[in-house]
């Protein structure tokens, strides 16, 4: 007969919730609790059900004993990756004090844990609980590790896997660990779980996910032993729309955009204007402001293929090449600091001759990757001396051209994805041969030794190989380097196209379709996987032609929406049913200013002429661009550039000396308008067409007309105001 077990309330209600929360897929009769397995277990193991309490509890988190030096004397392992030196650790240090068998409820590990003697981590465990009497067992069999015959964790299923649901309910999930005897344990009072979008759907310790009231789609991530699922819900607005509108479509990726919003009951805005469009294709293509007369000239423009025929130009401007090799210099990490002024220069040149060439991008990644010989002949192999080790090479490659984050499992089992530390090594071990020596006139970068890499807590051998490959039997010959970029470039691979549109896409639509863009996982998932799909296999059949796919996306109609929301779709911002507002990056927003001012920057230590897209040296002192989150590239991450407004920034625009000194300067746009145009009305469409790109409407005309007309007697320094409020007003400072 079972032995009874004793759950606290809130779990066991939990669990019972789970059971009926149940998709059907499992019948409950087929699965025991965690507790039932363990009672039915002659001998418990320290690294399968010891292991896993400190996981559900956090104490080996890194902000408690897994933090690098401890807790107090006590470490453990982050996320149980090394369970030896955790049962080390347990079982012999401090003397042996931890454990106590000939009495296990005094054991200091349960003393501590259930709140018997004071613990800086307050109580985690309570006293009689399941997870306490487990470890108590443990302690009375005499802390047993574990046989590697014991059965393993192969498989993790979350139910209900995926549903529609209404907004404001809860949903109570459950989590079933598959183990290789077959048997099917409920281990949800120990998953770890995680929601992907806490705006719209938050998740408990328990697995209680409590949807919010804003549509959309969530994704709530559970993880045990290694293993991880995930739960996804898709949240329709309420009321459902009747009649839902005839939409058209100016791309098969508008279809794809419109059919979830119609699962969704929301109705995308309408197309915005050609003055709207106009100043966003300017600054999400070139970053770079239109002038008055290129305004002018594309308004009064009354060809129906007009907006195409735009892209067209401005992806031939100087300005493109610059742009795109800014935004490039931020994800390699082209930093003067590391590089030096020279290097930088020629790094950031040659990503700027890329893209004035109209380099593919397979081919932009080869060139990179596979730079050898003097770097004067190469300078993207500038590129191999951003990262100080092999695995630093080997994470920055993944996180930028993948978009799959793997230096978690540099110390442990990634926990929340499929990657183990062989993983990690394997792409190691590609980059270990990289190194450069002096010649004449510099350096040469190539494929110069042959060294062996070696898991550092096993010292096995661990030989170069792509993620998601098997590992070879025997290190490659030649240069490793080529294994890759020809895994990589192939355009079967499940990352190189997928991650670079969605990148791509989050700039233009100012989301990505999977989000954050540089974290492609399982627990993950895109928010639309076939636009996903759609936009990659459109990129491959182009010849990863990068021109072409920003023809793609900005021909769309769902690129081409009005930023005015309806009643539908006014607290959508995951769906792309209308254009979202997107603060300017620091430099497109500086050189902004620097243009509708008609005074341009000198940067120091830079010469005369550059502006601040074509600054190649991040540290370039200048407290506009830091404060509007210029990175500094020392990470990969697209994180490291700041796009959040802040009081700073508001203060900053208002009463900066720098900026009303552009504003007033002898030589800009205010003196020049106000010296050369009499006419009140026109002068103010020229304000509007300089620092809006559009003309003024009937009211703003009026209203600003009869301002100056009130201020006839000092017109320069009533322009000057007004050309302050423009600067700025919301329309100025974001792109929309």
């Amino acid at each position: 007969m079972r032995k009874r077990s004793t759950l606290p309330l809130s779990i066991a209600i939990a669990a019972i919730l789970s059971v009926c929360a149940s998709d059907g897929n499992v019948a409950a009769e087929d699965v025991a609790s965690w507790f039932e397995y363990l009672d039915e277990k002659p001998a418990l193991s320290f690294e399968h059900d010891i292991e896993p309490i400190f996981v559900r509890f956090g104490c080996n988190s890194s902000g408690c004993h897994g933090k690098a030096e401890g807790q107090n004397g006590f470490k453990l392992s982050v996320f149980s990756y090394d369970a030896p030196s955790d049962f080390k650790a347990v079982t012999q240090e401090g003397r042996g004090r931890r454990v106590f068998p000939a009495r296990p409820q005094s054991s200091l590990l349960l003393e501590k844990a259930s709140g018997g003697v004071p613990h800086g981590g307050g109580i985690r465990i309570r006293k009689g609980s399941g997870e306490y009497r487990v470890v108590r067992r443990w302690i009375e069999q005499g802390m047993p590790f574990g046989s590697p015959d014991d059965p393993q964790v192969v498989e993790l299923q979350v139910e209900p896997h995926e549903q529609t649901v209404e907004l404001g309910t809860e949903i109570s999930l459950r989590v079933l660990a598959k183990f290789s005897d077959g048997r099917l344990i409920d281990v949800t009072q120990l998953a770890k779980f995680q929601s992907n979008q806490d705006a719209i759907a938050l998740v408990d310790e328990f697995g209680r996910v409590t949807i919010g009231d804003t549509p959309g789609q969530v994704t709530v991530m559970a993880s045990y032993m290694g293993q991880v699922d995930q739960f996804r819900a898709l949240i329709p607005r309420q009321p459902a729309v009747e009649n839902y509108p005839e939409i058209p479509s100016f791309s098969p990726l508008d279809d794809l955009v419109v059919q979830q919003l119609k699962r969704l009951n929301i109705v995308p805005s309408d197309v915005c204007t050609d003055a709207e469009y106009l100043r966003r294709v300017y600054l999400d293509i070139i970053g770079t402001m239109p002038t008055t007369a290129e305004a002018r000239e594309f308004l009064a423009d009354t060809s129906p293929n007009k907006r195409a025929l735009l892209v067209e130009r401005l992806l031939d401007r100087p300005e493109y090449a610059d742009y795109w090799a800014m935004k490039w210099a931020d994800w390699l990490k082209v930093n003067r600091t590391v590089l030096g002024h020279k290097g930088s220069y020629n790094f950031v040149n040659w990503i700027r001759q890329s893209f004035a060439a109209h380099k593919s991008y397979d081919a932009f990644a080869r060139d990179l990757l596979l730079a050898e010989g003097p770097l004067t002949e190469s300078p993207g192999g500038h590129f191999f001396k951003t990262s100080k080790d092999a695995g630093e090479m080997a994470s920055t490659v993944s996180q930028v051209f993948l978009g799959v984050r793997i230096e978690c499992a540099r110390c442990h089992h990634h926990p929340f994805d499929r990657w183990a530390e062989s993983d990690y090594y394997g792409m190691q071990a590609l980059f270990a041969q990289v190194g450069f020596k002096p010649i004449t006139g510099g350096e040469m970068i190539g494929a110069l030794s042959n060294p062996a890499t070696s898991h550092p807590r096993t010292g096995e051998r661990v030989f170069a190989h792509p993620l998601d490959t098997l590992m070879p039997a025997e290190s490659p010959e030649g240069d490793r380097r080529k294994i890759l970029v020809e895994w990589m470039t192939s355009n079967e691979n499940a990352w190189f196209a997928r991650n670079f549109v969605n990148k791509m896409w989050a700039h233009f639509l100012g989301q990505g379709i999977v989000e954050p863009v540089d974290d492609f996982r399982s627990t993950n998932p895109p928010s639309n996987p076939q636009l996903l799909d759609a936009l990659a296999d459109r990129f491959i059949a182009a010849g990863f032609d990068i021109s072409s796919l920003i023809r793609d996306i900005t021909a769309t109609r769902t690129y081409q929406l009005s930023s005015h929301p309806n009643e539908t779709n006014e607290l959508d911002a995951q769906n792309y049913s209308r254009a979202l507002f997107k603060r300017m990056d620091a430099e497109v927003l500086f050189d902004a200013v620097c243009q509708t001012t008609g005074v341009p920057e000198k940067f120091e230590g830079i010469p005369t002429g550059y502006r601040a897209i074509q600054l190649w040296d991040s540290q370039v002192p200048h407290y506009f661009l830091t404060l509007f989150g210029r990175p500094v590239r020392v990470t990969a991450c697209t994180c490291e550039r700041s796009v959040e407004p802040s009081v700073s920034q508001v203060l900053h625009v208002l009463n900066s000396p720098n900026l009303q000194q552009k504003l007033s300067h002898e030589s800009g746009t205010v003196a020049t308008l106000v010296k050369s145009i009499e006419d009140d009305d026109q002068l103010v469409q020229e304000l509007y067409l300089t620092f809006y790109s559009r003309f003024p409407d009937a009211d703003e005309l009026q209203a600003v007309t009869e301002y100056l007309s009130q201020h006839a007697g000092e017109r320069r320094q009533a322009v000057e105001d007004i050309a302050w409020s423009l600067l700025n007003s919301i329309e100025f400072v974001f792109n929309h």
